[in-house]
């Protein structure tokens, strides 16, 4: 049975790129801001692929035992529990760790045999190595805008991956991206992709995070469901972006002046 193709559109080589890195069975790092694409990428490039995507959001929480796995209790018995990275090696799938930068070091440790020449899982539990599967995939996202200190992700573990930046696409791209997602019309989508510009280009403001195109696609949702255009982007754009009293009432104004 064919999977099908969750909707993305390619802005740069990204397609070309991952295929290469899983041809040559080498892993491969997405770095960029909040709602611009990644995870959809992913989901996208495993159905292309044929392959069983496992994710996994990290936190600051997450340690190696989450991702390799743990003794349980069963009945009478004690037995061993993969974790979603152990499944992933021994089946071969494709393992997302999303926002690897927040994860304890611990997780870091844990997957540099799998991002070399190895390509392999110890489990010290276990006293176990496993070989990775021939279509194993470990792929990681994270935000290097937004970490901070002990966040950042070091050197020597960004250069052990094929890695590229995604950033917002153009005006015109994201128009066909709302036109794909949604089917919003032309008019309405060009507004919306105008609000997001000129969010983005607030400096000022100091956002943590700027107008993604996640906002756009629900706005847009909303706005096909029958919501009046100016509250779609207030409850689906302005609200999520800031809890400020001052920074509301500006980025409402400025949905007011566009709709």
């Amino acid at each position: 049975m064919t999977q099908e193709l969750p909707y993305y559109r390619p802005v740069r080589s990204e397609v070309e790129v991952f295929n290469a890195a899983f041809q040559q069975k080498l892993p491969f790092l997405l770095k960029g801001p909040t709602g611009s694409g990644k995870s959809r990428f992913i989901e996208y490039m495993s159905a292309k692929l044929g392959l069983h995507l496992i994710s996994v959001a990290c936190h600051e929480e997450t340690s190696a035992v989450d991702l390799l796995g743990r003794y349980i209790i069963k009945g009478h018995e004690t037995v061993w529990q993969d974790g979603p990275l152990t499944r992933a090696v021994r089946e071969g799938a494709m393992i997302y760790l999303d926002e690897i930068a927040e994860a304890r070091p611990d997780v870091i440790v844990a997957i540099h045999s799998l991002t070399d020449h190895r390509r392999m899982l110890y489990l010290d539990r276990k006293n176990e190595e496993i070989s990775a599967a021939d279509r194993f995939m470990l792929v990681a996202s994270y935000n290097p805008g937004y970490q901070a200190g002990w966040k950042e992700l070091k050197p020597s573990t960004r250069q052990r991956f094929v890695s590229m930046t995604f950033t917002h696409p153009s005006p015109a791209i994201e128009m066909e991206i709302l036109d794909g997602e949604t089917g919003l019309d032309a008019a309405m989508s060009k507004k919306l992709v105008k609000i997001a510009g000129k969010i983005r280009n607030l400096t000022e403001l100091s956002l943590t995070e700027s107008v993604s195109t996640r906002l756009l696609v629900d706005a847009a949702k909303l706005i096909n469901h029958g919501l009046n255009p100016r509250l779609a982007c207030e409850v689906a754009i302005v609200e999520p972006l800031t809890d400020d009293d001052d920074i509301l009432k500006t980025l409402v104004e400025l949905v007011s002046l566009i709709f």
